[in-house]
């Protein structure tokens, strides 16, 4: 028998995926990373203890609880607040899943001598013919979670068992309330679980440890005035609401410069790019690509965004991404996943 490590968020979809182990004959073990505490005490919603706890009662299972704060700090909130005073606009989700959760599992995977660790994502992960491993969009794609994936390595999805991939939402409910879990109808967290009023501002506000740009210009693109911004951290390239300035006609954040402390406003046809460029690239279903080579996929710029059609090219340390058509508000810090005709995760990198 098999032993599997699960990560229970507290949530519905982590319960049932160790409600279908235990049913496929593993020996499933429950664990929460308790990764982040409000100042009141609140738990962050991936990790609400007491309703995991509730879950693994319920199933039977063993159950630990493990402190990540320090990890969790160091990997994910401190380069967020970082990001928003440099104008960008982060995926701490993301960072959050390869240094902190999948780093822990797969050291208690070994600690508890277990052979795999599993969660609730919707997502499947899957070996190709070239031997390496990669993760595929879910079967329903409006839960598909793999955007939020792709810096998982080779070694990690080796050991990771997605059991949800194939399921929708609602039949995950139903197979919860079938089974008699008590957070079958618990409501999805539609937050950053250290934001859960949605504020990033104000919490950047608290956490900071380096100077918070002020107030500064908004300007259009020929770098006219046209009025006063209250700081940066409180914007994102794509904007359109919550701007403070009336110009008579629909105003977009085009650009958001960080070095003169200005916000450019344009047309919401100045959001559309036919090419960006990203750092920090990962691959996934291969090992890269190589000086100059091009390669068609299906790219995504944000994690609601419908990927499209693209070609992406090394030019040193970066990755051209060239759309076949323009795509709308592609963000500096956010992330463009790259996807095969299979959608399988090639790979992706972070949007400059």
């Amino acid at each position: 028998m098999a032993k599997v490590l699960v990560g229970m968020s507290g949530g519905v979809d982590s319960a049932v995926c160790a409600y279908l182990l235990k049913n496929e004959g593993y020996e499933v073990v429950g664990v929460t990373l308790r990764s982040w505490v409000s100042s009141d005490g609140d738990e962050g919603r991936c990790c609400e203890i007491d309703d995991a706890r509730r879950v693994a009662t319920k199933l039977g299972i063993r159950y630990h609880v493990q402190n990540c704060l320090s990890e969790f700090e160091r990997h994910v909130t401190e380069p967020f607040v970082k990001d928003y005073i440099h104008g960008l606009t982060p995926n701490p989700c993301i960072e959050c899943n390869r240094y902190v959760k999948w780093e822990r599992m797969l050291y208690l995977m070994q600690v508890m001598q277990a052979d795999y660790v599993a969660t609730g994502h919707y997502a499947s992960v899957i070996r190709l013919d070239n031997g390496r491993y990669t993760v595929k969009k879910a079967l329903h794609a409006e839960k598909d979670q793999t955007y939020m994936l792709y810096k998982l390595s080779q070694e990690m999805l080796a050991k990771t068992l997605m059991p949800l991939g194939t399921y929708t939402k609602s039949e995950v409910r139903a197979i919860a309330r079938e089974a008699g879990i008590p957070v079958a109808e618990k409501a999805d967290s539609q937050e950053i679980c250290f934001v859960p009023d949605g504020s990033y501002a104000d919490y950047i506000l608290e956490h900071a440890t380096e100077t918070i740009p002020g107030a500064g210009n908004f300007v259009d693109i020929n770098g006219n005035v046209l009025g006063r911004h209250k700081g940066i951290i409180h914007y994102t390239v794509g904007q359109r609401k919550g701007l403070g300035i009336a110009l008579g006609h629909p105003a977009f954040i085009t650009k958001i410069d960080p070095r003169k402390n200005e916000i450019v406003i344009g047309e919401e046809t100045d959001l559309l790019k036919q090419e960006i460029l990203c750092r920090d690239a990962y691959f996934m279903s291969i090992p890269d690509i190589s000086e100059g080579e091009e390669l068609p996929c299906f790219a995504k710029v944000r994690y609601h965004h419908a990927a499209a059609p693209a070609l992406i090219r090394r030019e040193g340390e970066l990755i051209r991404v060239l759309f076949e058509q323009p795509v709308k508000a592609p963000a500096p810090g956010q992330s463009a996943v790259f996807y095969d005709r299979d959608e399988c995760v090639i790979g992706g990198g972070i949007i400059v």
